[in-house]
């Protein structure tokens, strides 16, 4: 092979690498990220006791990276959704961690003891790019 030819050949294998479809690529991690809402957003007991049960998904052998938020004084700005009380953002290696997450019994207790201080929760899912 040539030096030219190398070089073309090189050039096409790193745009084909590039353009490659996600499934052919390496996984990608999952971020899960979830907004709640109290029933009594000024009630500070409710929104420790969610912080506290948030605080033991960190338990779930699948949850890389847990981070626990509330609103934050920003500017007001009409594409900023500061109304949620509690925010939560997780990593997993994949889907499936996700997914073993959703079926794990800390996830199940923490809903059970914890549902009924929220009016209504988000959910954004994400594959990491």
């Amino acid at each position: 092979m040539n030096r030219k030819t190398f070089i073309t050949t090189a050039s096409l294998l790193s745009v084909s690498a590039v353009a490659a479809p996600t499934s052919l690529m390496q996984k990608s991690k999952l971020q899960h990220q979830v907004y709640f809402w109290l029933k009594n957003p000024q009630s500070t007991a409710d929104r420790d006791k969610l912080i506290a049960g948030i605080r033991t998904l960190r338990g779930i052998e699948t949850v890389r990276e847990l981070h626990i938020g509330v609103p934050a004084s920003t500017e007001k700005r009409e594409v900023v959704d500061n109304s949620f009380s509690v925010s939560e953002l997780m990593i997993f290696d994949d889907v499936e961690g996700q997914n073993i997450y959703q079926e794990h019994p800390i996830h199940k207790k923490f809903v059970e003891e914890c549902s009924s201080l929220w009016t209504k929760v988000i959910v954004y899912d994400s594959a990491m790019v």
